[in-house]
Order: structure tokens, then C-alpha cells, then sequence
């Protein structure tokens, strides 16, 4: 079954808690994170602590996207707060098997998500340590953009690549999934939708509704 990760950062921050609570009463399996720092992407969202103060509002697990630089010196501080995942973007690191056995020392689940340019190439060389691998299907920084039609594609040989060297990552979607993209994202191999606007742009009551559906889609 397909796993729904709707994405906080469409959320009404103004009313956090609710909107944090209304993901596990939704019925989707995680919570996304997407953690901004103003240069490795073009915006700033929120860091530890604002994810330490709602850890408590569901039992759902957090994946903490860090669209940072230097990512692993922030990790641990996501770790502390909450986060059983921390993905971290191909494209920040030198040393990229390093820092995701650093995660993996840190005690969480590893993930590395590529921008739409990056291939994915680098896969075989560390796929053995990798719980996720995240295809963004836009250009990070912003939500409710239009997805990039080439990344089903990408999704399809990250699932090729899955296959043919036994290894256990979950494929995840970041960028456009909705209801018009969501059959193709799916057939080519994605396990994990991440959701922003197409969530939360939704009231409350029809969220579950929408998570449901999604699920049925997907099949």
C-alpha cells in the first residue's frame, strides 16, 4: 500500500497544532518536514525547534528534508528533536556514503534526495545504506508548483536500479502529486507521496476523505 507524507510546509501555521493533528486523524503514514536555510534553496521555513514543539501532537513518524547546506551539522539537532528520518540532497555532500552512515550512526533512518537535474547514477555506489531515496519532482523551495513531467522517468530507474541490486529504499515523491500525476508517479515505482498544497489546501473534513482515495488510486 501506498504511504501519504503530506508536507507542513502548505500547512495554516497559525493554527500548527491542528493542522499537525489533522494528519494522523487524515489517515497518512508520516509527516514531512521540508527545512529551508535561505541558500541551498531560494527560502527559509523552520528548524529544531519549532519540530520539537509539535513532535508531540501525533505518534506519526518525521521526516526531516534538510534543503541545507551542510547538512550534517544540523542532523543531529533534527535527531534530538524527533525525527526518525533525516533526508539529506545529493548535491550538498562531498562525501555522500560518510554522511549517510552518519545518519545511520545518529540512530535514524537515512535519505538523499535528488534535485530534478541530478541522475542517479551514484545509487548502486550507496544504495545498501539508504532507508529513502526522494525524487523531487519540482525545483525545491517552494510548494504548489507544477510537476516536471521527466521525473517519472527518474522514479522508474531509481525503482530499476532498487531491483536489480536488492537494495531496501523507499521511493518517495516530492512536487506536484495530485490526483492528475499521482497514477503515473505510482505505476513508475513510487512508494512514499509527499503532499503539500494538494493537502492542505483541503478543509479539515475532506482530508481523509482525500488520503483514502489516494490509497485506492494507487492500487
Amino acid at each position: 500500500m501506498i504511504k501519504i507524507a503530506p508536507s507542513i510546509l502548505s500547512a495554516d501555521f497559525l493554527k500548527l497544532a491542528g493542522e499537525v493533528k489533522s494528519i494522523e486523524t487524515s489517515g497518512a503514514d508520516l509527516v514531512h518536514l521540508d527545512i529551508m536555510d535561505g541558500n541551498f534553496v531560494p527560502n527559509i521555513t523552520f528548524g529544531p525547534m519549532i519540530v520539537r514543539q509539535i513532535r508531540p501532537l501525533t505518534k506519526l513518524p518525521f521526516d526531516a528534508h534538510l534543503m541545507v547546506d551542510d547538512p550534517i551539522r544540523y542532523a543531529p539537532l533534527f535527531a534530538e528533536a524527533g525525527c526518525e528520518m533525516i533526508t539529506l540532497h545529493a548535491e550538498t555532500e562531498r562525501h555522500l556514503h560518510r554522511s549517510l552512515q552518519f545518519l545511520k550512526d545518529l540512530g535514524v533512518k537515512a535519505g538523499v534526495a535528488l534535485n530534478p537535474h541530478t541522475p542517479a547514477d551514484f545509487l548502486p555506489y550507496v544504495g545498501d545504506l539508504c532507508d529513502l531515496v526522494l525524487v523531487m519532482s519540482v525545483n525545491p523551495g517552494f510548494g504548489g508548483q507544477k510537476y516536471i513531467e521527466s521525473s517519472t522517468e527518474k522514479i522508474r530507474k531509481i525503482s530499476d536500479i532498487r531491483k536489480k541490486y536488492g537494495f531496501g529504499y523507499e521511493i518517495s515523491v516530492d512536487g506536484g502529486v495530485n490526483d492528475k500525476t499521482l497514477a503515473a508517479v505510482v505505476s513508475a515505482g513510487a512508494d512514499i507521496l509527499v503532499m503539500g498544497s494538494y493537502f492542505f489546501g483541503k478543509p479539515e473534513p475532506e482530508r481523509g476523505e482525500l488520503v483514502r482515495k489516494s490509497k485506492l488510486q494507487s492500487c
